[in-house]
């Protein structure tokens, strides 16, 4: 049974666009109902660093580091709210091997690489996936914080899009399984990104949404998250 795992998040952005809830609920498990905010359900492009990724107890010395790109929206089941992931690209083949395995979650093997400009804090994420035998995505973001920093308030749309504790995924047999996320709540402030992304929503069956995505960035905050448990 594997171990709960502890690491960092580093130099997030969460890209969010609203379409409409029939749209997403079309791609989810039968077993999970879309989440909305004001009648709307939501789409999130999220890249970052995982660092120090180890099970929880060995110190961060001997955890590895681990850049992620994924597509995820905001589901309930039996008034459980968290988040269902479409796909994760990541950089390290071991870790995507593993969460696959024991975490049960739609990972892919990309070549990643993360650059920041110390001077604005501009960064530069790109991502190609080489992942044997899956659709290529290719992802290309320049992203860079505004604004002051703050806590989301409870009941805002930031909340509603960060503030996410559980994630529910299913496994090989299409039995729906779970795990907790435990960290502290999100320092954000606002961001400006571009972003060439249409191949990750077209790899996951969606037409890319129209319009500008609501931005957000995050530098970062430790995490636990439980082990992968079977929904009773």
């Amino acid at each position: 049974m594997p171990l709960p795992v502890a690491m960092g998040w580093r130099h997030l952005l969460f890209a969010n666009w609203s379409l409409e809830p029939d749209v997403v609920a079309a791609h989810l498990p039968a077993s999970l109902s879309v989440d909305t905010f004001d009648g709307r359900a939501w789409l999130s492009v999220v890249p970052f660093v995982n660092v120090d990724v180890r099970p929880r107890g060995v110190p961060a010395l001997a955890g590895f580091p681990l850049p992620e790109l994924n597509l995820r929206t905001y589901v309930t089941r039996d008034g459980e709210s968290g988040v269902y992931f479409f796909s994760l690209d990541a950089a390290g083949s071991l870790g995507v091997l593993g969460a696959r395995l024991f975490h049960h979650l739609p990972y892919y093997y990309a070549r990643m690489r993360l650059r920041r400009r110390e001077r604005d804090g501009r960064i530069r994420f790109t991502s190609r996936r080489r992942h044997p035998g899956e659709r290529p995505v290719l992802f290309d973001a320049i992203y860079r914080p505004t604004g002051e920093p703050f806590t989301a308030e409870s009941g805002s749309l930031a909340a509603f899009l960060t503030e996410r504790y559980r994630y529910y995924t299913e496994d090989s047999r299409g039995r729906l399984r779970y795990a907790d996320v435990d960290h502290e709540p999100w320092t954000l402030r606002d961001a400006t990104a571009t972003l060439e992304d249409e191949s990750l929503f077209r790899a996951n069956g969606f037409t890319p949404p129209e319009g500008s995505p609501v931005c957000y960035y995050s530098r970062g905050l430790e995490v636990t998250a439980s082990r992968c448990r079977r929904w009773q």
